[in-house]
C-alpha cells in the first residue's frame, strides 16, 4: 500500500525547499522558484503567500524583461535571525555580524588584551552588533574559532596557553552567560576546513587533511565527510606530535622558521615574510623553502599514513606566501616519506577563513533553528 504524508508535512517540506533555494540563489520570482521545486503555479503561489505571512519571505521589487509584465521577486527575510562569527587570535579578537540570508551588516575588531579578556571580548562582540543596529540579545546564534580545542566534557579550552582568561573556565557557558545568547565554540583550523568544504578546494572532497603552518600551527582532518573532533576535542592538534630531533610544532612555528631561514642568509622578522622573501633570491631561498618543506612533509607523513586522505591543503599565511612553490616541494618531500601519492595543494580560502567558516557554522544553527533545514557539517 502507498502511503502519502499528511498536508502539514507535506507543507512543511515545500517551504523548506523553497526556503534553501532562495537561500543559495537569492532572490527569484514565482515562476523561476517554481521551476526549481517542482510544484505547480497555484500551489507555489500559496507557499510565498504563506511564508509571506510568517515573516519568512519578503517581496524584493520587479523584475523587468521583454514585452510582458514585471514579474514580483522574492527573498528571505533577513530580519528573522542574526549570528556573529568571531574569530580570536593571540592578538586580536575579530567579530562579523550577519543577517541570516548570510548577508554581513557589520565588522569590528580589537586588540586581544593581555587581562580582562572576558570583559573585552563581550564589549567587542557588543559593539559589532551596535554598528547593525543590533543589541546582543538579538543574535540567534555565535560561533567562536579559536586556537586550541575546548573539551565537551568540561568546557575548559585546552592547548591555548596564550589565551590568558579563556583557558580555566567552562568557555562555552561562560560565553553564553556573558553575551545572553547561545554560542558554540570551535577549532580555528576545523573552521578552515569546513569553509573549503564549502566553498573551496574541498567541494566534494571526502577525505582530506587541512595543515597550516606558522602562527596557528594545526591541522584538520575530515574523514567521509565529518570533521573529526575526537573525545577531546583535541584531534589535528599536530604541534604536539612527536617525531624525531623534538616537537614538530617547534620546527615550523614563525620563529623556527625566521631561524631556518637565516641559516639560508635570508634575514627577516616573521615566518611569512621570511618565505615571501625567499621567493626573490633565487638560489639561497629555493634551499631554505626546501629545508621548510621537509619540516612540514615530516609531520604531515605521519598523518597521511594513517589516513591516506584523498587531498592536502596548505592554509594560512606562510602557505599563502609560499603559493604553489611551496606546496609542489612539500608534495616532493612527501612522495619520498609515503607510499600514498597524496596530492598537496593550496587552500583556496585566503579572506578571513577561520571568521568565514565560523559565519557559515553560526548560519547553519540559526537556519536550522527558524526554518528547520539540516545542519550539513
Amino acid at each position: 500500500m502507498t502511503r502519502t504524508g499528511s498536508p502539514r508535512l507535506l507543507r512543511e517540506i515545500n517551504d523548506r525547499a523553497a526556503i534553501e533555494t532562495l537561500l543559495r540563489s537569492g532572490a527569484m520570482t514565482r515562476a523561476e522558484l517554481e521551476e526549481v521545486i517542482g510544484l505547480s503555479k497555484p500551489a507555489t503561489a500559496q507557499l510565498l503567500a504563506r511564508l509571506e505571512e510568517d515573516g519568512m519571505v519578503v517581496r524584493t521589487g520587479l523584475r523587468g524583461g521583454g514585452r510582458g509584465p514585471r514579474a514580483q521577486m522574492w527573498a528571505v527575510n533577513g530580519g528573522v535571525g542574526h549570528v556573529a562569527a568571531v574569530a580570536l587570535t593571540p592578538d586580536l579578537i575579530d567579530v562579523a555580524i550577519a543577517d541570516i540570508t548570510g548577508s554581513l551588516l557589520a565588522e569590528h575588531s580589537a586588540p586581544m588584551p593581555k587581562d580582562n579578556t572576558l570583559q573585552v571580548f563581550r564589549e567587542t562582540v557588543q559593539k559589532a552588533s551596535a554598528l547593525a543596529g543590533l543589541r546582543l540579545d538579538a543574535l540567534s546564534h555565535v560561533v567562536v574559532g579559536t586556537p586550541g580545542a575546548v573539551d565537551p566534557a568540561t568546557g575548559h579550552l585546552g592547548f591555548a596557553p596564550h589565551l590568558p582568561g579563556l583557558v580555566d573556565v567552562d568557555l562555552p557557558a561562560t560565553l553564553r552567560e556573558l553575551l545572553g545568547t547561545s554560542v558554540s565554540i570551535e577549532n580555528d583550523i576545523n573552521l578552515a576546513a569546513l569553509e573549503e568544504m564549502s566553498s573551496g578546494k574541498a567541494v566534494g572532497v571526502r577525505n582530506f587533511v587541512l595543515f597550516w603552518p606558522a602562527d596557528e600551527i594545526g591541522s584538520a582532518v575530515v574523514v567521509n565527510g565529518v570533521l573529526l573532533r575526537g573525545v577531546t576535542g583535541g584531534a589535528g592538534e599536530i604541534d604536539s606530535m612527536q617525531v624525531p630531533g623534538g616537537r614538530y610544532g617547534d620546527q615550523v612555528d614563525s620563529d623556527a622558521i625566521v631561524l631556518l631561514a637565516a641559516s639560508h642568509g635570508i634575514t627577516a622578522s616573521s615566518g611569512l615574510e621570511a618565505v615571501a622573501h625567499a621567493l626573490t633570491v633565487g638560489t639561497d631561498g629555493r634551499a631554505f623553502l626546501s629545508d621548510l618543506a621537509r619540516r612540514i612533509a615530516l609531520g604531515l607523513a605521519n598523518v597521511v599514513c594513517v589516513l591516506d586522505p584523498e587531498l592536502v591543503l596548505l592554509s594560512g599565511g606562510v602557505a599563502q606566501a609560499g603559493g604553489e612553490t611551496l606546496c609542489e616541494l612539500v608534495s616532493v618531500e612527501l612522495l619520498k616519506l609515503v607510499v600514498p601519492r597524496t596530492p598537496v595543494q593550496l587552500a583556496q580560502i585566503t579572506a578571513n577563513p577561520v571568521r568565514s567558516g565560523a559565519l557559515h557554522s553560526a548560519l547553519a544553527v540559526a537556519r536550522e533553528r527558524v526554518f528547520g533545514l539540516p545542519q550539513r557539517a
